[in-house]
């Protein structure tokens, strides 16, 4: 009698343990690899499509520009940080990056650290020259860095409309090539993108 008390103790055991086990794998999501490029519409809150289909539009559009494509020597360019006027948080950083990624893949123009990456540039500068741990023949020298010929910069709004049953976003990104010496805006284009949610 006790051996059977103590195997139906075991397999009462056995069995939520195993019970245990099947609920937590069931309740572990189900990850898997996706399209990078494919269309997101998870909701009509700005997203990886919109990130992309702007980035190769600017881009696009800004390599046909007469200041980029009409230069002898590859223009030296700046970014700076795109402006967020819309309700949500959008990382515009990732949308300037990818916009330089793709400038630059075209081997059209070259780019001046921005703004925001000079107080690194600058750091670095001073590491080698003041530190006194690098050889003289090797170290970067202060007073050489290159201005940027033009400045890149723009912004990214938003309107957006709602019912009980719709949801509708409107985005408008538009960016401009301004000539640093000059003040003028050399090239400025914009994208466009409405999505909508109905319920």
């Amino acid at each position: 009698m006790l051996r059977i008390t103590i195997s139906r103790t075991r397999l009462k055991i056995a069995f939520v343990c195993a019970a245990s086990l099947v609920m937590a794998a069931c309740s572990s999501p189900q990850v898997r690899y996706g399209d990078a490029k494919a269309v997101e519409t998870v909701t009509p809150d700005y997203g990886s499509t919109d990130l992309q289909t702007i980035a190769e539009a600017m881009t696009r559009s800004l390599l046909q520009t007469k200041a980029i494509s009409g230069s002898r020597d590859a223009p030296i360019v700046t970014l700076a940080d795109v402006k967020n006027k819309t309700s949500e948080y959008i990382d515009t950083r990732v949308i300037t990056d990818k916009i330089r990624t793709q400038l630059t893949k075209s081997g059209q123009v070259r780019f001046a650290v921005s703004v925001s990456e000079m107080q690194n540039q600058t750091d670095e500068l001073k590491r080698q020259n003041q530190s006194g741990l690098y050889k003289d023949s090797t170290v970067s020298k202060i007073g050489n860095m290159q201005g940027a010929k033009y400045r890149i910069e723009g912004s990214i709004a938003s309107i957006v409309k709602s019912t009980k049953d719709v949801k509708d976003v409107y985005y408008i990104f538009n960016l401009n090539l301004i000539n640093n010496e000059t003040g003028l805006i050399e090239w400025a284009d914009e994208k466009e993108i409405r999505k909508t949610a109905t319920r």
